[in-house]
């Protein structure tokens, strides 16, 4: 261990393993190291007698729920965009030949007690039950006016800066109702608040596209999403596979890990076991910085084993319901995941369901319950908080390059678009995930 490295990074998360990867592909040498004796950490995937060891330690693991390793119950469950940054990542790694997906049966949307498919086009607005006759028209148009709007093209802009209009201020010029605004504005562009609404429009017009692109990415699909089949703790080891393809080393079960300062206060190696790694930077999650990052919010998530899908979803094995704030009177989204037997992810006829959300008051379970409603009999429920922490210091000064939590969300862009702000962090320059050929194809 006594040598030099261009990069450490402590821990095995999704985000720590992906950056990992992409330092390797550069063509630095990279150090990976894990206190604990398996991959993914926060964003491990559990068998069953895992989760019943971490969440109900000394009770026996129910016989009938059937094989604990045909289980792998992920903590943080979160869909892939079918077109999104992760997919690009994947390709441009080519760790997508490591991984097998599936995609998603159904996307929904929670209004007025029950849940609506969400209609990702001007056709499926036409046809949705979210809207009245006359607003499923006028949400047509806005459909229209996206799908057409090209960066590159003023004539698709139609008079419209995007760049300095408001995203309230291009709703109210199609006269779209609050309802409806509710779900294009969490259920397709994936917003967890409302704050969006006083940004420029511009960002909220790519985020509907990239629901659109991504709903077609893949011939015969019903929704944008994707998900690995035995769930997301084969994508750290994916990464970690192809670190190692490009020289890099991992050592895991080195629980004393601790960063080593020089006298300016830089980050410079890591000791483990009386013996010190030398390198230009580390990375990793907030648990190996003590002092460096801060809590800012909590994460209330439940884990649900159930022998049915989730009523109302004709019979989808695989869905996510995005309950809206203003739905349910809270500031942030509800957020219910579920997968199942058909992914790999737990024994012949049970599915897993999770609900999700960041935390508003002093009992977290209770703010779970409209997300816990829907779901119909649960037969083994596990309710736990994490914190969301955040770092103080961008890494360039004190070389810790430092990744945030992961949020509430059911989805996977808020956490690429941390992994690449820390590529670029550490590099000085963007991931160009743009120029990338998606002519090369995922299993759907």
């Amino acid at each position: 261990m006594d040598e030099e490295y261009d990069a450490i990074v402590l821990g095995t998360g999704l985000k720590e393993c992906v950056v990992s990867g992409l330092l390797s592909v550069a063509g630095m040498k990279v150090l990976h190291m894990d206190r604990n004796s398996y991959y993914g950490a926060e964003s491990a995937s559990l068998s069953l007698e895992q989760l019943w060891n971490k969440f109900r330690g000394g009770e026996e693991t129910p016989k009938h729920l059937g094989r604990s390793n045909d289980y792998n119950v992920d903590l943080i469950p979160k869909f892939i965009m079918a077109d999104g940054n992760l997919i690009k990542v994947l390709i441009h790694t080519d760790v997508v030949k490591y991984l097998e997906f599936k995609a998603c049966d159904g996307s929904y949307v929670y209004k007025q007690g029950k849940i609506h498919r969400v209609p990702a086009s001007d056709m499926e607005a036409l046809k949705s039950p979210l809207m009245s006759f006359f607003e499923k028209r006028r949400a047509r148009s806005f459909f229209i006016y996206v799908q057409d709007y090209e960066e590159q093209d003023p004539r698709t802009f139609k008079g419209r800066d995007l760049t300095r209009m408001s995203m309230r201020q291009l709703f109210a010029e199609f006269n779209l109702s609050e309802d409806t605004i509710d779900f294009i504005g969490h259920a397709l562009a994936l917003y967890k608040d409302d704050a969006y609404l006083d940004q420029a429009a511009l960002p909220t017009v790519r985020k509907i596209k990239l629901y659109n692109d991504s709903l077609y990415r893949f011939a015969g699909t019903k929704t944008p999403f994707i998900y690995p089949l035995y769930g997301l703790g084969e994508l750290p080891q994916s990464f970690a596979r192809l670190s190692a393809v490009y020289g890099g080393t991992y050592m895991l079960n080195k629980p004393d890990c601790e960063v080593v300062y020089d006298e300016s206060g830089r980050a410079c190696g890591v000791k483990s076991e009386g013996e010190t790694a030398k390198c230009k930077f580390v990375v990793g999650d907030p648990s190996y910085f003590p002092g460096k990052s801060k809590v800012t919010a909590k994460i209330a998530r439940a884990i649900c084993i159930m022998d049915h899908p989730i009523p109302g979803t004709v019979d989808a094995h695989s869905v996510q319901i995005v309950i809206p704030q203003k739905q349910v009177g809270r500031h942030n989204d509800i957020y219910v995941f579920c997968s199942s037997y058909a992914h790999n992810i737990a024994a012949k006829g049970k599915y897993i369901a999770f609900v999700s959300t960041l935390v508003e008051t002093s009992v977290p379970a209770r703010e779970l319950e409209p997300g816990l409603a829907l779901l119909g009999p649960v037969d083994y429920k596990f309710i736990h908080v994490s914190d969301y922490e955040t770092p103080t210091t961008d890494g360039k000064e004190d070389k810790c390059f430092i990744s945030t939590g992961y949020d509430a969300s059911s989805h996977f862009e808020s956490t690429v678009d941390d992994i690449l702000a820390m590529y670029t962090r550490i590099t000085g320059k963007p991931l160009d995930l743009d120029n990338l050929s998606l002519n090369q194809t995922v299993e759907g």
